[in-house]
Protein backbone atom coordinates (compact mmCIF):
# COMPACT_ATOMS: atom_id res chain seq x y z
CA UNK A 1 0.00 0.00 0.00
CA UNK A 2 1.45 3.34 -1.08
CA UNK A 3 -0.55 6.07 0.70
CA UNK A 4 1.28 8.93 -1.05
CA UNK A 5 0.35 7.67 -4.53
CA UNK A 6 -2.95 6.14 -3.23
CA UNK A 7 -1.94 2.87 -4.84
CA UNK A 8 -2.40 -0.67 -3.58
CA UNK A 9 -1.05 -3.78 -5.27
CA UNK A 10 -1.49 -7.49 -4.67
CA UNK A 11 0.95 -9.88 -6.32
CA UNK A 12 2.08 -7.08 -8.65
CA UNK A 13 -1.45 -6.24 -9.79
CA UNK A 14 -2.87 -2.81 -9.00
CA UNK A 15 -6.11 -3.09 -7.03
CA UNK A 16 -9.08 -1.08 -8.30
CA UNK A 17 -10.28 0.35 -4.98
CA UNK A 18 -12.80 3.03 -4.14
CA UNK A 19 -11.60 5.94 -2.02
CA UNK A 20 -13.07 4.43 1.16
CA UNK A 21 -11.75 0.93 0.41
CA UNK A 22 -8.27 2.38 -0.07
CA UNK A 23 -8.54 4.44 3.13
CA UNK A 24 -9.62 1.36 5.08
CA UNK A 25 -6.83 -0.80 3.65
CA UNK A 26 -4.19 1.89 4.19
CA UNK A 27 -5.31 2.46 7.79
CA UNK A 28 -5.10 -1.26 8.58
CA UNK A 29 -1.84 -1.70 6.64
CA UNK A 30 -0.23 1.00 8.78
CA UNK A 31 -0.95 -1.23 11.80
CA UNK A 32 -0.07 -4.76 10.63
CA UNK A 33 -1.21 -7.48 13.00
CA UNK A 34 -2.93 -4.99 15.32
CA UNK A 35 -6.62 -5.48 16.03
CA UNK A 36 -8.31 -2.14 15.30
CA UNK A 37 -11.63 -1.64 17.09
CA UNK A 38 -14.65 -0.79 14.95
CA UNK A 39 -15.13 2.52 16.79
CA UNK A 40 -11.59 3.52 15.83
CA UNK A 41 -12.26 2.59 12.18
CA UNK A 42 -15.41 4.74 12.18
CA UNK A 43 -13.54 7.65 13.75
CA UNK A 44 -10.38 7.48 11.65
CA UNK A 45 -11.55 6.17 8.26
CA UNK A 46 -15.10 7.53 8.14
CA UNK A 47 -14.51 10.55 10.41
CA UNK A 48 -17.59 9.61 12.48
CA UNK A 49 -17.87 9.49 16.26
CA UNK A 50 -20.65 6.91 15.97
CA UNK A 51 -22.26 4.94 13.21
CA UNK A 52 -23.58 1.67 11.91
CA UNK A 53 -21.30 -1.37 12.03
CA UNK A 54 -22.95 -2.47 8.79
CA UNK A 55 -21.07 0.32 7.00
CA UNK A 56 -17.77 -1.28 8.05
CA UNK A 57 -19.02 -4.78 7.17
CA UNK A 58 -20.07 -3.73 3.67
CA UNK A 59 -16.74 -2.05 2.90
CA UNK A 60 -14.80 -4.98 4.38
CA UNK A 61 -16.81 -7.34 2.17
CA UNK A 62 -16.01 -5.33 -0.96
CA UNK A 63 -12.35 -5.08 0.01
CA UNK A 64 -12.16 -8.81 0.76
CA UNK A 65 -13.59 -9.60 -2.66
CA UNK A 66 -10.90 -7.47 -4.30
CA UNK A 67 -8.22 -9.19 -2.21
CA UNK A 68 -9.52 -12.60 -3.33
CA UNK A 69 -10.84 -13.75 0.03
CA UNK A 70 -14.06 -14.15 1.98
CA UNK A 71 -14.97 -13.64 5.62
CA UNK A 72 -15.24 -17.41 5.97
CA UNK A 73 -11.77 -17.93 4.45
CA UNK A 74 -9.73 -14.82 5.25
CA UNK A 75 -6.19 -14.44 3.94
CA UNK A 76 -5.41 -10.85 4.92
CA UNK A 77 -8.39 -9.27 6.73
CA UNK A 78 -9.23 -11.04 9.97
CA UNK A 79 -12.31 -10.08 11.97
CA UNK A 80 -12.32 -10.73 15.69
CA UNK A 81 -16.01 -10.82 16.50
CA UNK A 82 -17.01 -8.13 18.96
CA UNK A 83 -13.49 -6.63 18.94
CA UNK A 84 -12.34 -5.37 15.55
CA UNK A 85 -10.34 -6.10 12.42
CA UNK A 86 -6.67 -6.71 11.69
CA UNK A 87 -4.62 -7.01 8.52
CA UNK A 88 -2.03 -9.77 8.38
CA UNK A 89 -0.12 -11.29 5.49
CA UNK A 90 -0.73 -15.04 5.14
CA UNK A 91 2.02 -17.32 6.32
CA UNK A 92 4.88 -17.24 3.81
CA UNK A 93 3.44 -14.37 1.75
CA UNK A 94 4.10 -10.68 1.65
CA UNK A 95 0.46 -9.55 1.46
CA UNK A 96 -0.85 -6.39 -0.19
CA UNK A 97 1.87 -3.87 -0.97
Amino acid sequence: VDPLRRLAQLDGVVLDLTRREFDLLAFLAARPGVVVPRKELLAEVWQLSYGDDQTIDVHLSWLRRKLGETAARPRYLHTLRGVGVKLEPPQGEGGPA
